[in-house]
Order: C-alpha cells, then structure tokens, then sequence
C-alpha cells in the first residue's frame, strides 16, 4: 500500500491496482509549489467536504482522468451539474464497493459548503477496506467519542489533522488515534497556512510519549505502509 502526499489532507493512496485520491487541493497550496496537478494520477477522487481547501483541483482531475468521484449526496450533486458523470453518491454510515476495495462514509465534526457557497452536505470521513490492510482519512473534524467506534474495523492506520485551529490539533489526534486503535498516524492539515502553524517537533514529541508513530512525509513523498 503505497501513499503520497500532495500537502494539506491530499492524500494519494495506490492500493489493489487502484489510484485513490483524498482532497485535492494542490494548486492553491503555497507548500504544494513542485506538484504538477496535471500529472497527479486518480482512478477514485474521494471528497470528505466542500471547503474550497479540499477540493480546488476536483474538478479539472475528473475531468481529465475520468475517475470516479466519492463523496456524499450533496457534494456528488454539486459535480453532476459541472458535467461530471461518473459519481458515487453515500451519506454517513453508509458502504459501498469501489473494485476490490470498500469505502464506508464516516461522520466528522466540521463544517461544509461548497466554494461557491452551496450546502455541501454533512462533512465525513472515509474507511477503506482493502485486500492490503484497512485506513481511516479523517477528512477535517474534532475530536469525537464516535471515532471509538472505528476500533472494529482494525485499521492499519489513519491519516489525522493535526494543525488545530479548523481541526483537532495533535495532543487530540493522539486521543483520537487511541480511541480507533491505531499506532501510525500520518498527519495532515498542518503548516499550510498561519492559522495551523504548528511545533512540528512538538507534535512528534506528543506522539512519541502515547508510543503511537507519526509519519510526516514531505510533499511529493511516497512511502509504503
């Protein structure tokens, strides 16, 4: 299971001979300077909400790579009518399959409008099972009793904002990470702008001391897990 990160929550996760995409939001990042949206690959561009730093390059990636889009009704709805035909409407607690893999649509603690300020629907999160072993990309949210519920679901890891302010910051994704049982978490949703500035080494530090490993990678990085 291979995954790349293209800076803030864009997540891009090649598993099961799928190219799964998170939150593409790449040519607005003033961190995400050396990617070439052009070149990003997807055969899935799953959308946890409609904040305009989750999905600025949404639209030009499906339309050029042809993906599926993954998201909940409000969000897929919103597309449809900018000619995306290939989508794949959930709503929270739902699952569906998307080839060898499967995606549950998980609840979040946010917000959600779309950039031109249309409802983008109840903002979430995805589980993905996968032949290779299963993941959790939190999408932006607080901390919530509800993520012990995805403790069943022996997750290998989950990719958890860390840079507060918006989202949790990382003292609670450690908790949050305790709550769903996993010891790796890569962090996202830090450092892209002032507001979720954080002490990177004071998050490691925080991680280090729950004995739960954080992984950080630079921007443009692939790494296994």
């Amino acid at each position: 299971m291979k995954l790349t990160w293209y800076g803030h929550s864009c997540m891009g996760m090649e598993v099961a001979g799928l190219q799964l995409l998170f939150d593409p939001f790449i040519s607005g990042n003033p961190m995400a300077k050396s990617i070439k949206v052009e070149e990003v690959p997807a055969t899935h561009v799953l959308l946890t909400h409609g904040h305009g730093d989750h999905v600025a390059d949404a639209e030009a990636i499906l339309k050029r790579t042809g993906a599926m889009l993954v998201g909940n009704a409000e969000i897929c709805g919103w597309y449809e009518a900018k000619g995306i035909k290939r989508t794949t409407p959930m709503n929270i607690g739902g699952e569906t399959d998307l080839g060898d893999c499967r995606v549950r649509l998980t609840i979040a603690q946010h917000s959600s409008t779309m950039p031109d300020g249309a409802s983008g629907g109840d903002p979430g999160g995805f589980v993905i099972f996968t032949p290779e072993g299963n993941f959790h990309h939190a999408g932006d949210t607080g901390l919530m009793l509800d993520m012990q519920l995805l403790k069943r679901y022996k997750l290998n890891y989950a990719c958890l904002p860390i840079g507060d302010n918006y989202t949790m910051g990382y003292n609670d994704a450690v908790e949050a990470a305790r709550y769903m049982g996993v010891t790796t978490v890569v962090g996202m949703h830090y450092n892209t702008f002032p507001a979720v500035t954080i002490n990177v080494e004071k998050a490691k530090d925080a991680f280090r001391a729950a004995e739960i490993r954080l992984v950080l990678p630079m921007i443009g990085e692939t790494i296994e897990l």
